[in-house]
Formats: C-alpha cells, sequence, structure tokens
C-alpha cells in the first residue's frame, strides 16, 4: 500500500502498536509460583545461659560502624580499608554488573525501534528487472509478554540485582570485622612480644648469675641448665611472635589495601599490662532470633530465592504461545534517487503466534532446571539463617564465660607472680631449691601471657558478635 505520507499515518500505526501492546499486557498470566518467605528453621530467641548477668537494652540500629568501631586506633585503618580494599571494589563492580543485566532485561519488556534502508531487485519471468527501496522506523519480532515469561527474567534479575548489593553489605561487614580482628591480634602479639622481651632480659641476667655461682661452686649445673633451658624457651617464642607480628602487619596491609602509614601502628604504645579492651554495647537477656533479619547475607540469599522463583514463571511460559510483532512505518520508491524527495509512504504490521508442539523435551528440561535450583535456593536460604544463628549464639555464648574466664586469669597471674616472689625468696635463704623459684616463674610467665590472650579473645568476641548481628 502506497500514499502520500503523512504524520496521521504513523500515529495511527503507532496507536495501533500500543493497543495491541495494551491488550496483551492486560491479558498477561503470571505463572509463577505465589512467593511466601520461608520459615526460619531457629528457635524464636537466643538463650545462651550465660548472659544471664548482661541486662543492658540494645538496639540494633546503634551498631552502625562509625559509632562501634570509634577507637582512634582502628577507626583510621577501617577508613582506608574502606577507600582501598580490593574485595570490597570488586563486589561494588559486580552491583554495575548486576545493574547492566536488569537493564537489559527491562529493555525486553518494550519495543526496540530501528531506523533502516533497505532495498531489493527482482527479475521476472520476462527478463524484467523491478526495484524497490525503503527507508523508515521498523520494529521487529517485539514479544508481546502475553504469559509474562520476559516480566518473570526481569524480576529475577532485578532480585539479583538486590542480591549483589546485599553481597556488597556482607563484604562491608566482614572487611570492617576483619581489619578490627586483625589488629586487635596485631595489639595482642605486640604485647605478648614486649612480655616476652622482658623475661628475656630477666632470663639472661638468671642464667648469668647462675653461671657466676656454678663457677665458684655455689650453684649445681642441674640448676644452671634449668635456667638456660628456661631461656631458650623464651628465644623460640620471642621468635615465633615475630613472625606473628610481621604476618599480622601482612594481613593488615591486605586488608587496608595500602602500605600502612607507621603512625597507625605504634608499638611503643602498647606496654605489658596496659592492653585496654575496646567498650561496645552490652545485649539483653533472651535477645530474639528476629535481629538476624538485618544480616546482609540472609536477605541476599532470601533474594536469590525470589530469583529463581520468578525463573519457574518463565519457564512455564515456553510452554504456551509466544506473540511476537514485527511492523515498519517509512517511505518507499521504484528508485534511490527519488526516495527521500517523491517517495510514498508505506507500513506493514506482521503479526506472529508460535505454540510449541516438539522440542524432544527441551522446556521440560528447564522447568525442572528452574524448580530443583529453587529447591536449591531454599535449602541455602535455610543453611544460611542457621548458620548465622549459631554464629550469634556462640558469640553470646562466649560473652560472659570470656570474661569469667578473664577475671580468674587476673587472679592466677596476681597469685603467679607472689608465688614467684615467694619461690625467689625462699631460694635466697636456702629455704628450697632453685628448681621451686625456675618452676613459679614458668608459671608465672604462662599466666600472663594468657591474660594477654584473654583480654585479646573477650574484645575479638565483641567484633564477631558485631559482625552475626549485621551491624554496619
Amino acid at each position: 500500500m502506497k500514499t502520500p505520507l503523512h504524520f496521521s499515518n504513523l500515529n495511527r500505526i503507532a496507536k495501533l502498536s500500543v493497543l495491541v501492546s495494551s491488550v496483551g499486557l492486560a491479558a498477561c498470566v503470571n505463572l509463577a509460583p505465589h512467593y511466601t518467605p520461608p520459615e526460619k528453621p531457629i528457635a524464636q530467641q537466643f538463650e545462651p545461659a550465660s548472659v544471664q548477668n548482661i541486662a543492658t537494652p540494645l538496639n540494633i540500629s546503634t551498631l552502625k560502624a562509625d559509632v562501634f568501631f570509634s577507637d582512634p586506633r582502628i577507626k583510621p585503618l577501617i577508613d582506608l580499608a574502606l577507600q582501598n580494599n580490593r574485595d570490597l571494589r570488586i563486589a561494588a563492580l559486580n552491583i554495575e554488573v548486576a545493574q547492566a543485566q536488569l537493564g537489559i532485561r527491562q529493555a525486553d519488556l518494550m519495543p526496540t525501534v530501528n531506523l533502516g534502508l533497505t532495498g531489493s531487485r527482482l527479475t521476472n519471468a520476462a527478463g524484467n528487472i523491478s526495484s524497490t527501496y525503503t527507508t523508515g522506523l521498523t520494529v521487529a519480532a517485539y514479544e508481546v509478554d502475553l504469559f509474562q515469561r520476559l516480566r518473570n527474567l526481569s524480576e529475577a534479575s532485578r532480585a539479583q540485582y538486590l542480591a549483589s548489593e546485599e553481597a556488597r553489605k556482607t563484604v562491608h561487614i566482614s572487611l570492617l570485622a576483619s581489619v578490627a580482628s586483625t589488629y586487635l591480634a596485631w595489639q595482642s602479639d605486640v604485647a605478648l612480644l614486649d612480655l616476652t622481651q622482658k623475661t628475656l632480659v630477666t632470663r639472661e641476667s638468671t642464667v648469668k648469675l647462675l653461671q657466676l655461682r656454678f663457677d665458684k661452686g655455689a650453684s649445681s649445673m642441674l640448676d644452671l641448665r634449668s635456667a638456660q633451658s628456661l631461656l631458650e624457651s623464651a628465644r623460640i617464642v620471642n621468635a615465633q611472635l615475630r613472625r606473628q607480628k610481621q604476618q599480622d602487619e601482612n594481613a593488615l596491609t591486605l586488608l587496608v589495601g595500602q602500605t600502612i602509614p607507621s603512625a597507625l601502628l605504634n608499638e611503643n604504645s602498647l606496654q605489658t599490662g596496659n592492653f585496654e579492651p575496646l567498650k561496645f554495647a552490652e545485649l539483653p537477656v533472651g535477645l530474639p532470633s528476629e535481629v538476624l533479619t538485618a544480616r546482609p547475607d540472609i536477605a541476599q540469599a532470601e533474594l536469590l530465592l525470589q530469583a529463581s522463583n520468578a525463573n519457574i514463571g518463565a519457564a512455564r511460559a515456553a510452554f504456551f504461545p509466544k506473540i511476537s510483532l514485527t511492523g515498519s512505518a517509512g517511505l518507499a520508491s521504484a528508485d534511490l534517487r527519488n526516495l527521500f524527495s517523491n517517495g510514498l509512504s508505506a507500513w506493514s504490521f506482521v503479526p506472529q503466534i508460535l505454540q510449541p508442539i516438539f522440542d524432544a523435551g527441551r522446556n521440560e528440561s528447564n522447568l525442572q532446571i528452574a524448580q530443583t535450583n529453587r529447591s536449591i535456593a531454599q535449602a541455602q536460604y535455610e543453611k544460611t539463617v542457621q548458620s548465622a544463628f549459631k554464629e550469634v549464639s556462640d558469640a553470646l555464648s562466649a560473652r560472659a564465660t570470656l570474661q569469667e574466664q578473664w577475671t580468674a586469669q587476673m587472679a592466677q597471674t596476681q597469685a603467679e607472680k607472689e608465688r614467684a616472689q615467694l619461690s625467689k625468696l625462699r631460694y635466697t635463704q636456702g629455704v628450697s631449691s632453685y628448681l621451686d623459684a625456675l618452676d613459679a616463674e614458668r608459671a608465672l610467665f604462662a599466666s600472663e601471657q594468657a591474660l594477654i590472650q584473654i583480654q585479646t579473645q573477650y574484645v575479638q568476641n565483641m567484633v564477631f558478635l558485631y559482625r552475626g548481628l549485621g551491624g554496619g
């Protein structure tokens, strides 16, 4: 059909396309299963017996990073990590990829309009050649989403995009916790190294003194060798701690993503006995398990479950007819030179319906895959919830027991100090052998080491609890 080109023709074609699309969308049938949030396979409340003395209420909203990690020794390291950490950067880039994929799926819902120029030449039985040239706007194979195949794919992409954002939050929280935990381990190593070096100085002096006493016949070979053994054991511990401290610094450098300024790792400020744990919010008795909903990894698992649920709808829609529209509107002429000057308006409208009849079981297999993937996603969601519940329960259970252990360790260390002093005094007065003094010194060193370690564990436990509750 060829008539003079008028904008009214284009308007009629546009209105017809919109009308057909509207009718199709109005009759859409969503074949995806109705989504209901799965029940959490955990208890309603955390009930650690060890938190019976903790009564200060906790507001989960106060677990923001700038509030929780406000200590000036840790905060600068966290700021650097947020700027330079590669894992966090990768997670952010994954969000951009998911966002672009969502844009592609959403674009499938709309017709793609192209500007085209085509030409064809045909020869009839008489040998005459006829030419036809057309140009204008074309819409190729626009699918009317009658059974919401495209919308379910778009919904799946949207859920995956949101899941990638939750994955970034998980990386963010893990990064904060890892920086704090690694820094605390470094602090502990520095304090232990300081204790060990002071012990080395004391034991070296003791060995020298015993060597002089042995040379003069005032001490036995057994006392001298026992003191030398204690000295070498301290040297072993010193070498181990220097290695651990360097490894912790390397781990911090990796987390921060750059060389750490020396001012942020000030060893001189850490002296034996002055290691003070950070102060965090206390926890209430019977903390409800619903606080786990703040964890981004649980939100991510549920979003992936929603995506797999939408994919079932897309797989089911493949069994039903697929309606596609192809159309064009523009100019046509038998002479290419006159196409734009004297061309006549031309339009075409070609609907198509395809009903699958035989596909060798392809659609059945795709549906089975989608349904199985949903079952996998649900199992992964339930496992994520259970793992989160265990992490928080373990942290709560350790909270008060670590406090009790810390208190007992302080009492034991004080007792060992007095014992060491009395043993030395008894040895100098000839009341007991030097073996008693060496045994007391060995026990004191072990007790002082354990005190520093339990202090570190106590603070690190609060960091683990912060991460477990989805803080930040």
